[in-house]
């Protein structure tokens, strides 16, 4: 039969621990750098960076220079400090797991979900999309119910946020999901889909890239805007989120993250008169 520790036994083990174990686990634990302190000691600001991701990112095939929005985003960040961009090549679904593992520093272009939040911290939003569709010639949908038919078909990719508001608002729907947005561009050029969801920036992007897909359709009633924000560590010290999020409000009070998304979006051809009014900066 096994005794159970007493409380003279345990400060008795306590006792017998040299003291080097107490300060050195004192020491671990007050000199985690914090976000802050790191970019301001090394001058280097981390950043994932995804290939062929405008209006975010886009990388130069002979220079190997990044540019887009979140670049341009990140750099006027990046000058808070007068700090440097390091480059970590990555994809969109693991951007949360590089900022929850300490390789980058902040992320951009993420919604912030309640799953993801378990894992890392949000700023305040940059921008608030709109959601919508890109549809087949003749089809002209204004509203989620022009979509919610049992007669039409409409195609998302799967794990997004696009099949959640394709779910929630056309469930009448014929629902198809695809592994990623250009099985469903295919799907629809093909004629198996009659209309696919699509957050504004990515929608805007896609048309403006193969104009014969045709305009890209805001659905209202209800208009769904959902938020996104740059992800940043869970840690103690909060200045770093707090510098960003002041970066934020004065930037897009100025209209800078504007003309930031708008570039990023050009890079897809969409002119500035195709950006929906609704679509907030």
């Amino acid at each position: 039969m096994t005794s159970r520790p007493t409380r003279r036994g345990l400060a008795a083990g306590a006792a017998a621990l040299p003291a080097a174990f107490f300060i050195g686990s004192a020491h671990a634990q007050s000199t985690a750098e914090s976000t802050l302190d790191r970019v301001t000691r090394t001058k280097q600001l981390r950043i994932p960076v995804v290939a062929n991701s405008p209006p975010y990112f886009q990388k130069d095939a002979m220079t190997g220079a990044w540019k887009g929005a979140a670049v341009e985003m990140a750099r006027s960040i990046a000058a808070v400090w007068s700090a440097e961009l390091v480059y970590v090549e990555t994809t969109f679904g693991n951007s949360v797991l590089d900022v929850q593992s300490n390789k980058v520093d902040i992320a951009f272009a993420l919604n912030p979900t309640p799953q993801r939040a378990l894992a890392i911290g949000f700023t305040r939003p940059y921008i608030v999309a709109p959601y919508g569709c890109i549809a087949k010639a003749g089809l002209d949908p204004k509203t989620w119910g022009d979509l919610n038919k049992p007669d039409i078909r409409v195609a998302f990719d799967l794990g997004s946020l696009h099949e959640t508001c394709a779910r929630r608002f056309a469930p009448k729907a014929q629902l198809s999901g695809f592994k990623i947005t250009d099985e469903c561009i295919l799907a629809l050029q093909g004629g198996r889909v009659d209309a696919q969801v699509l957050a504004t920036t990515v929608g805007l992007g896609i048309v403006g890239k193969n104009p014969s897909l045709g305009p890209y359709h805001l659905l209202a009633l209800p208009t769904v805007s959902l938020p996104a924000c740059y992800g940043v560590q869970r840690e103690p010290d909060t200045r770093f989120v707090e510098v960003v999020d002041a970066w934020i409000d004065f930037n897009r009070g100025i209209g800078t993250i504007r003309d930031q998304m708008i570039a990023g979006l050009a890079l897809n051809g969409v002119k500035p008169e195709q950006v929906p009014a609704e679509l907030t900066f």
